[in-house]
This record gives C-alpha cells, sequence and structure tokens, in this order.
C-alpha cells in the first residue's frame, strides 16, 4: 500500500462485536474482536506502518453500541441504576404504542419496546443499535476517554460514523413529513420524513468542539465525519461541522455517493459548499462501504471501466 503513494489507511469497524452490522454495533469499544486478531495485532499493525510513512485513521462509533455493550446491560435493568440514562428511553402512548413517528434508517420503528424497563428505547438502525444519549455529559465523558484510549495507542486519526445523528430532540417531538427529493428510496418510508428532530440538532456542536479539543492535545491527529444526508442541508451541515477551526477537520455527504454524474452536478455542490463555508475543509468522497464503487456506478452503458479508472 505504502508503494501505492498512499498516505493513510482508514481501518473500519474491527472493535469486539455480535456483527450484527459488519463490526458498527460495539460491544467494548476497547477490544479488537477475535477475527481480526488481537490487541498486540493491531499495536503491531500501526508500528509497522508509521514505519512505511502510512498514517492510521480507524472507525469511531459515537451515536450507538451494540444492545450487548455492558453500558446498556446496566442501562436496560432499571430505572434508578447509574447509567439509566445514558440510552434515550421513553415512556410509550397511552395505548402502548412509541412515543412519536420516527423511523429507523433500516427500516420500521425507530422505537424498540424492552419489557424490563417497560419503556421503549431509541434505535436509528438496528433494533440491535440502542442510540446512547449523548444529552447526558457522563456519557459524553466516556466517549471521550475511548477517543482517547486509541489515541494513546498511536491513532492518527478518526473517521466519525453518522456524526450528524448524535443528539436528538429531548422534546421527542415529530418529524414532519418531507417534500422534496429524497436521497432514501421511496422504497424505504425513512425517505418520507424530515428529520429535523432525531438527527442533525444544533446541540452537536458543542460535542464537536470537545472532541477537537481532545484532538488537539496530540498534533497532527485529525477527523473526518460521516454526515448522513445529501442536498442542501448535507452541504449546510458539512459548513457548520468544520467552520472555525474548532470543530471537525473535513466532513462527507452522500453527495457523490449516488448516481448523477456530470460536470455540472460536480460544480454546484462544490460551489455550494465554498459559498456556504470558505474557511472549512471538505472530503468529497466518491465511494465507500456503504454504496456500488464509483468506477462501476459512473460508468454507464458500454462504457470501458478500466479506462475510466484510468481517466482516458
Amino acid at each position: 500500500v505504502a508503494a501505492l503513494g498512499v498516505d493513510a489507511i482508514w481501518l473500519s469497524p474491527f472493535f469486539t462485536s455480535p456483527m450484527k452490522d459488519f463490526g458498527y454495533d460495539i460491544s467494548d469499544y476497547r477490544g479488537v474482536d477475535p477475527i481480526f486478531g488481537t490487541l498486540d495485532d493491531f499495536d503491531a499493525l500501526v508500528e509497522k506502518a508509521h514505519a512505511l510513512g502510512l498514517r492510521i485513521i480507524i472507525d469511531q462509533v459515537l451515536s450507538h453500541t451494540s444492545d450487548q455493550h455492558p453500558w446498556f446491560a446496566q442501562s436496560r435493568a432499571d430505572r434508578t441504576n447509574a447509567k439509566a440514562d445514558w440510552y434515550v428511553w421513553a415512556d410509550p402512548e397511552a395505548d402502548g404504542t412509541p412515543p412519536n413517528n420516527w423511523l429507523a434508517v433500516f427500516g420500521g420503528s425507530a422505537w424498540e419496546w424492552d419489557s424490563r424497563r417497560r419503556q421503549y428505547y431509541l434505535h436509528n438502525f438496528l433494533t440491535s443499535q440502542p442510540d446512547l444519549n449523548l444529552h447526558n455529559r457522563a456519557v459524553q465523558d466516556a466517549l471521550l476517554n475511548e477517543v482517547r484510549f486509541w489515541l494513546d495507542r498511536g491513532v492518527d486519526g478518526f473517521r466519525l460514523d453518522a456524526c450528524n445523528f448524535y443528539f436528538h430532540d429531548p422534546m421527542l417531538r415529530n418529524n414532519p413529513p418531507f417534500t422534496g427529493e429524497s436521497e432514501v428510496p421511496r422504497a424505504n418510508p425513512y425517505g418520507f420524513q424530515d428529520h429535523v428532530f432525531d438527527k442533525n440538532r444544533p446541540e452537536n456542536l458543542d460535542f464537536l468542539r470537545r472532541v477537537r479539543a481532545l484532538m488537539a492535545l496530540y498534533p497532527g491527529a485529525m477527523t473526518v465525519g460521516e454526515i448522513g444526508e445529501s442536498g442542501e442541508r448535507a452541504l449546510a451541515l458539512m459548513a457548520a461541522y468544520t467552520c472555525g477551526g474548532d470543530k471537525l477537520n473535513m466532513c462527507y455527504s452522500f453527495d457523490f455517493l449516488a448516481p448523477p454524474f456530470s460536470a455540472g452536478h460536480f460544480r454546484r455542490i462544490v460551489e455550494r459548499f465554498e459559498a456556504a463555508a470558505a474557511d472549512s475543509w471538505p472530503c468529497w468522497a466518491f465511494s465507500n462501504h456503504d454504496v456500488t464503487r464509483h468506477v462501476s456506478r459512473w460508468r454507464g452503458e458500454g462504457r470501458d471501466p478500466g479506462r475510466l479508472a484510468r481517466g482516458v
């Protein structure tokens, strides 16, 4: 990899996990899942990479954990334990239905009933991925300690998964219907809502400042945030999350992960971002593990993918 001229490697989650979502359901932030190796293996990887001039960037999933994480096991035990408020819990409506209309990205209600607490818990993704309550300062502190653990092991940066999902509306207000053009296929009801209360909350900015303050203690360390949006809102969030030099270093959205492939589309997106955040540093991502790779996606009918990849 170093011989190719690459200067950094991004590792998808390798943490201890039941692997119901390819490692994005973490049950131990400080453990390496046995299918990948050991913590000693990771340390050896970092040492070898640095010797070759390569930086190591790892995923950090701070919006939720696995339902097998010890934090959640304690939180769901009852309503009075020390971590009772570490996840997003809510009482049902009088008829037993979920507390609001929020939907999960992967389908269905974003609320799952727990018979022990006799409450619903929030999950923006799988039911086995309960959302952490970042309105609780103790949760923020715990997550920052997990980030620090990897910085102390020599990690050079983090790709922050779903970083616009960190906070929810504490009033649990219903999302209104979405009337624009959604990046989510209409086969998924998630695209029918305007997600103004279950994500994209302004409270996120102060937490991102706390992340940046921690990163500043490790010169050269960087962050790139994934924003699960496209269009005007995505560009506005990219600007808000990266402007001023006190939050994230970079962000990317889903604007270039979708099918449109034209000079006009690229120009519009870049110009809109620069108009909103001239002092920011975007990350223009063309593909990742969530979508078909861009060479295949953009080649069109009868186009040679090899020639397109080489720009000829």
